[in-house]
């Protein structure tokens, strides 16, 4: 492995230093400011068609292709530079890279006045630099391991293109098969990196001696499970073969999660909160198996995988990331970090569990779990903005 450079650059800002800072900062903005625009529709009534796409849509595709692959995007070319020792876009490139991203954003609010293809060539077009900038070091020093990870994000490239194929009306039903393609690769994105960080950082978190537990056939078993149950899901939504094999991929994702049990991660808000995280995805697997046994909404799954899932575990990795990544200690996290947490889980548990127990109030629930989701992403920009933008604490560069 080549060792990374660690001279500081004269001039260059700390925001533009590593791919984690602009990324999780405009992932943070995002996550807050399209949640108000969407409370907006569903809470206030909202009637304008300020966005290329019908308003559901919208939400749909920019919590996935926005908020998500932004945070992925920041922690990846962090990451990347870590495992290679080769730097990876800082200053201009990544500035660059950093409003190709926010372009895709903001021409979907041009309505009629952009033509759909010019949008998906530039949301495009940013996935596409993204990953030219990844393989690039890896393949520098053959890290051939890290192109599985890769992989995904050249299969979200392909899934976003069949979402805006099926917005030209070229692909039938290719909005649908878009979409939910993007949360299940974001969702096999967070169970690789979770099998490969998560026992390590309980191990080290906890105090204590700890013996975790990972068995290899469970690993294999629930990675093609879990790529059947997305064409079956695809293919043939919410029918008997999917509840099935969400019943597998429950069972088999509930064992690894007893595996990696411990009761010190409770003491510890950037340890439960990548646990609660992935239990979010356990149950999302049992609601979705609960589509099709008992009649439940497909909703509720849905935002068990993204709102509870997806949303916990990339708040949980962007807070852990900065902090380690600013010369600060994982261990000794600012307090408001577990209330930060506990408004975006209380925020999942009002949007998944309360509608199965109190129907009737379901757009009570829905308004105050986009409120939570709001307060949480405030709160966290409140704290790390700051350690985001300034240089590190221990004067190092990144």
């Amino acid at each position: 492995m080549q060792q990374i450079d660690t001279r500081p650059v004269p001039g260059r800002t700390a925001f533009l230093n590593l791919g984690f800072r602009p990324f999780f900062t405009v992932a943070a903005v995002f996550a807050m400011l399209s949640m108000l625009a969407w409370t907006g529709v569903i809470v206030f009534g909202w009637q304008t068609e300020f966005t290329a796409l019908p308003l559901t849509t919208w939400h749909a595709h920019e919590m996935i292709y926005g908020y998500a692959l932004a945070v992925i995007a920041g922690f990846l070319l962090t990451a990347v530079k870590n495992w290679t020792g080769i730097q990876t876009l800082h200053g201009t490139p990544l500035l660059l890279l950093l409003l190709l991203w926010l372009a895709g954003r903001l021409l979907l609010f041009a309505g009629a006045a952009v033509p759909m293809h010019i949008i998906a060539l530039v949301d495009s077009l940013f996935l596409v630099w993204l990953i030219g900038a990844l393989l690039v070091p890896v393949i520098k020093v053959r890290q051939w391991k890290q192109l599985g990870i890769i992989s995904k994000l050249v299969l979200l490239l392909l899934s976003n293109g069949v979402f805006y194929a099926g917005a030209l009306g070229v692909i039938e039903d290719g909005m649908r098969i878009g979409l939910y393609s993007g949360i299940y690769l974001v969702i096999a994105l967070i169970f690789v990196m979770g099998r490969r960080v998560m026992p390590m950082f309980i191990a080290n978190g906890v105090g204590y001696p700890v013996q975790l537990k990972n068995r290899p056939w469970l690993d294999i078993a629930s990675l093609v499970l879990f790529l059947v149950f997305w064409i079956a899901d695809i293919v043939r939504p919410d029918t008997l073969p999917v509840a099935l094999l969400a019943m597998a991929l429950m069972v088999l994702h509930a064992i690894r999660l007893a595996g990696w049990y411990t009761p010190g991660i409770w003491k510890k808000p950037l340890l439960w909160v990548l646990y609660v995280g992935y239990g979010w995805l356990v149950a999302g697997f049992a609601l979705k198996a609960a589509v099709v046994f008992i009649g439940i909404s497909p909703f509720l799954p849905l935002h068990a995988f993204t709102y509870g899932g997806i949303g916990m575990f990339t708040l949980g990795m962007m807070a852990r990331v900065t902090l380690g990544h600013t010369g600060r200690n994982v261990f000794d996290p600012p307090p408001v970090l577990f209330w930060t947490f506990a408004v975006l889980l209380s925020g999942a548990v009002i949007r998944v569990l309360l509608p199965l127990i109190d129907p009737l109030h379901y757009p009570t629930w829905i308004g105050l779990s986009q409120g939570l989701w709001i307060v949480a992403f405030s709160l966290f920009l409140v704290v790390f903005l700051p350690m985001l933008i300034q240089p590190r604490v221990d004067g190092q560069p990144g």
